[in-house]
């Protein structure tokens, strides 16, 4: 069997693996939940027997081991995640192989996919900003993801998009986050459709709809899935505009669930980001080529660049890397 490296996409509730050669052929890819209710040393346990179990399966020792994590992280470190609730835990206490490792936060570590492999691909500065449960962004310039000084940046999920709204569960008032996550369209939607007993909740009692379904009800033309979604964009153009004045990205690649909703998200926030832009041209927005991969590509990345491939990406070809997709 070819040469590979192991990756892992390390997320609060799964983990996205995968077996990938160095011509960028993914030999085996899987899933598994991630047991962060019994707490960290049983997530440490599960990531090191995933690890194994992928390497068992490619017949022979990989080459290194990638992992995406969240939380702040180093190259050799995963310093803390409140989400899976680890503080100081070296790379090498996560790989059960003495194998080279290497450690990368998560969003960044998808920006570094997309850049490398994906949207990103001909663009040497840019956005990622994956929408899903929650928003972060990785900052791509020259080509590699950004992280800041101490490894926080990228949190535009918390610039405060309306200084007199709504609380954020981070503390502050009026995050982006709580206006244009997937989470919080389900949710601002649901609490008002319930309250409001709209048709499109079944009774007063139903009150979880899903981003999906909103962004559905909104294509269709309900008025309260559509202030829902207007909110959202109106958020998003604030915190996009005051990120391009800063940066001046090239683009904007957009991922995450919320950005499957395509031109129905992307053309009126491309709208409203030129509008606040009164003096420049605003930058284009781009689909996500990678989908729900591009954490664990990303991974991959890292795996080969641990193991001294630091071109590794640079030939691979879009149509190896979408089949097979991961679980």
């Amino acid at each position: 069997m070819s040469s590979f490296v192991v990756a892992l996409d390390v997320g609060g509730t799964s983990m996205k693996g995968g077996l990938v050669t160095r011509s960028g052929e993914i030999l085996r890819t899987d899933r598994r939940a991630t047991p962060r209710d019994r707490g960290p040393a049983a997530v440490i346990a599960t990531i090191r027997s995933f690890i194994d179990d992928l390497a068992a399966a490619g017949g022979g020792t990989p080459e290194g081991v990638g992992l995406a994590v969240p939380g702040l992280v180093t190259a050799e470190a995963a310093l803390y995640s409140a989400n899976i609730g680890w503080r100081d835990v070296p790379a090498t206490d996560l790989v059960p192989l003495d194998v080279p490792v290497m450690l990368g936060h998560d969003v960044r570590t998808g920006g570094l996919a997309e850049s490398v492999l994906g949207a990103g691909r001909e663009l040497s500065d840019f956005l990622f900003l994956p929408i899903g449960t929650g928003i972060a962004g990785a900052t791509i310039l020259h080509g590699e993801p950004y992280g800041g000084s101490a490894g926080w940046g990228g949190e535009i999920g918390h610039i405060p998009v309306f200084p007199q709204g709504e609380p954020c569960a981070c503390g502050q008032i009026g995050c982006l986050e709580t206006y244009a996550s997937a989470s919080a369209v389900a949710r601002r939607y649901s609490t008002r459709a319930a309250a409001s007993s709209s048709p499109a909740v079944s009774s007063p009692a139903a009150v979880f709809v899903t981003a999906e379904r909103v962004a559905a009800l909104t294509a269709s033309g309900d008025p309260l899935a559509m202030e829902v979604w207007g909110d959202a964009v109106e958020a998003l153009s604030l915190a996009l505009a005051t990120y391009t004045l800063l940066l001046d990205p090239s683009a904007v690649v957009l991922g995450g669930g919320l950005a499957e909703a395509g031109p129905l998200l992307s053309d009126p926030l491309a709208e409203r980001l030129q509008e606040r832009l009164t003096f420049r041209q605003a930058p284009p927005l781009r689909q996500a080529a990678l989908g729900m991969s591009a954490g664990m590509l990303g991974a991959a990345l890292l795996g080969w660049r641990a193991a001294g491939f630091t071109d590794a990406g640079t030939t691979w070809s879009l149509d190896v890397l979408k089949s097979p997709r991961v679980p």
